[in-house]
């Protein structure tokens, strides 16, 4: 599998972490990390060969021309402080393969380890009964109790056993095998909003994450997003009440006029 992994670059910063991220419900997990790239000005370090782990299954048109096929990118992005202090490396995944996803979290593990680094992130949605206008709170998971005493001090949710579905898990579990430190911020969604992106949610596993990183991040950007997001998820719900109400306040059925009414 090395030969599928291309680094152009192998950074040495005294201490280094990383992100790995791939979509997941609520898009939490890859807006988090899209979002860290952008405003850390993170450069592109390697990738992951996909024709290993992915097939096209279609072609987007643009146009009414077929554009050729493209298969997703599993990128590496690192960012450093200007002291050389610190590093941190995000692996952003456009999808989860359909199988070889243990293979595929195989090689960015090897990354990883390949550049010394010292403990993997990983975020995720953690799908509740909360309701869209709440303030979303922070899961947590470790891979060791004491992670998880630094997950509480931070005010981490502790939900004791739970389980992180896909590649943004299964990693903390693979991580765990080869002795790395592993931690995996869940967002809180609403049950009812799952296949909505909640940049809500992405906001405040950001701000625990950049925090535990020790790292200054404007978020004013997605602070935008997630408001605008809210109201038009009060659009939405206000119009699907209308038509409920609509819908169940008619006759249940249509009096005949000639029908005799008794009082």
């Amino acid at each position: 599998m090395k030969d599928v992994i291309k680094l152009y670059e192998e950074p040495t910063p005294k201490t280094c972490s990383m992100l790995a991220s791939w979509p997941g419900i609520g898009d939490v997990s890859l807006t988090a990390a899209r979002y860290l790239v952008d405003k850390l000005n993170a450069v592109e370090i390697g990738q992951i060969d996909p024709l290993t782990f992915f097939e096209p299954v279609g072609v987007a048109v643009k146009d009414n021309v077929v554009e050729s096929p493209r298969f997703p990118e599993s990128k590496f992005y690192y960012w450093q402080s200007e002291n050389a202090e610190k590093g941190l490396v995000i692996f952003v995944g456009e999808e989860q393969p359909v199988s070889k996803g243990y293979e595929l979290v195989n090689c960015v593990l090897d990354v990883a380890q390949k550049l010394k680094v010292a403990r993997i992130y990983s975020c995720a949605a953690a799908v509740t009964r909360v309701h869209h206008s709440d303030e979303m709170n922070v899961w947590g998971a470790a891979t060791t109790a004491g992670l998880v005493d630094e997950l509480s001090s931070h005010n981490v949710v502790l939900r004791g056993n739970l389980r992180i579905a896909g590649l943004n898990g299964l990693i903390l579990g693979m991580a765990k095998e080869r002795g790395m430190e592993g931690i995996c911020l869940l967002g809180e969604v609403p049950a009812y909003a799952t296949q909505i992106a909640n940049p809500k949610a992405s906001l405040a596993v950001l701000g625990i994450l950049t925090r535990m990183l020790d790292i200054t991040l404007d978020l004013t950007e997605l602070q935008l997003l997630a408001i605008r997001v809210d109201e038009e998820m009060d659009r939405i719900a206000k119009r699907v009440t209308a038509e409920f109400i609509d819908q169940f306040t008619e006759p249940i059925w249509e009096q005949d006029e000639d029908e005799e009414q008794d009082e």
